[in-house]
């Protein structure tokens, strides 16, 4: 068991200090892309400043005869690539594939400097996290990496549901999780293929009329109690829920509601797989324009952050302070990706 003193110290001598608090900025979306493929390398520069999260995609999806590929595309378009404000992310085999030692080895080696996050699929419990942060810390030292790199878990076990508290806070690393919903759907035996989003069989059903007239079934949520339990466990633990992949690319108002479900319960972004869904996580997880404006009320009330004020019949004090200016910080870094929330935002 580590020593709560112990739980910010690099793991190995030589590796960057863990950070103590994420930085503030968007991840509306993760965008996925395959750089396996030379006319999609080809696209990344045009997407930077255009996503928040640009993630090269080393794992499903990528045949086994890509896999070598794939990772020297994804070497190839970092190191050619500014990627400004824009997250530089990758997604790596899981654990127990052939292919996960080189991922970390050559990309660390490559461009650890440049890599904000690494993606891990599949994870089962706080051990996994435990290797891949031991693992990083010494590439880390190896290769001079001036910066840690984060860890964000995919959620698509049972047991890694089962365990996602104790996954949660397992390193100072981790950055948040995301739901995994199609290999879940698999490790539960659950009775589905379709990847996220409700399911027209699983409903409840109004009850009996007196008159008999047909009964409505009113769809549910598949994935309403595990997005639940993963938001709490990351929130507890000061990290980020994300919903993962919406794969129905054609029904847009779908994944609009999923990505809204998420967001209402606490996620702060999700996967876009497709163009057409990069639009619908920018509008559903940018901060809400009159959020934003009575955040900022509270600032220009309270400039120091101490006291307390009534705003509008309501008790603004330094808690609520601290809520504004990570909603008013969130808002500026939004505002610069784009100009017309910019000017809604009154930044403009």
């Amino acid at each position: 068991m580590k020593l709560p003193a112990d739980f910010y110290r690099p793991l190995a001598i030589g590796a960057p200090e863990p950070i103590r608090q994420l930085p503030v900025v968007p991840e509306r979306m993760i965008h996925f892309f395959p750089p396996h493929l030379p006319k999609v390398r080809d696209k990344v520069p045009e997407l930077v400043g255009q996503v928040d999260v640009l993630l090269g995609n080393l794992e499903d999806a990528i045949p086994a005869e890509a896999k070598d590929a794939a990772r020297a595309g994804f070497i190839e378009v970092a190191r050619a690539v500014d990627f400004k404000d824009t997250g530089l992310w990758t997604r790596i085999n899981a654990l127990n594939s052939p292919w996960v030692l080189d991922d970390l080895f050559q990309i660390v080696a490559a461009i650890g400097g440049k890599l904000d996050v690494v993606m891990l699929p599949k994870v089962e419990g706080p051990w996994d996290i435990h290797y891949l942060d031991q693992l990083l810390a010494q590439l880390e030292a190896r290769h001079q990496v001036r910066k840690p790199i984060l860890i964000h878990a995919i959620l698509e076990t049972a047991q890694g549901v089962k365990n996602v508290n104790d996954i949660a806070c397992a390193s100072p690393r981790m950055h948040g999780m995301s739901l995994g919903p199609a290999d879940l759907a698999a490790s539960r035996g659950m009775k589905t293929t379709r990847v996220g989003g409700g399911h027209p069989s699983y409903g409840v059903l109004e009850d009996a009329r007196a008159d008999g007239a047909p009964r409505t079934l009113f769809q549910q949520d598949l994935w309403h109690y595990t997005v639940a339990r993963m938001v709490d466990a990351c929130l507890a633990s000061g990290i980020r829920a994300f919903y993962g992949p919406f794969g129905d690319f054609k029904d847009e108002p779908a994944c609009e509601a999923q990505f809204r479900n998420a967001f209402l319960l606490g996620c702060v972004g999700a996967w876009s797989l497709h163009p057409t869904q990069i639009t619908i996580a920018k509008r559903v997880f940018s901060p809400e324009v009159k959020d934003v404006l009575f955040a900022k009320r509270i600032l220009e009330a309270m400039p120091d952050g101490s006291g307390a004020v009534m705003l509008d019949g309501k008790m603004q004090d330094d808690a609520t302070w601290k809520q504004a200016k990570v909603i008013v910080d969130l808002a500026r870094l939004v505002a610069k990706r784009d100009p017309d929330l910019a000017a809604a935002y009154g930044f403009a």
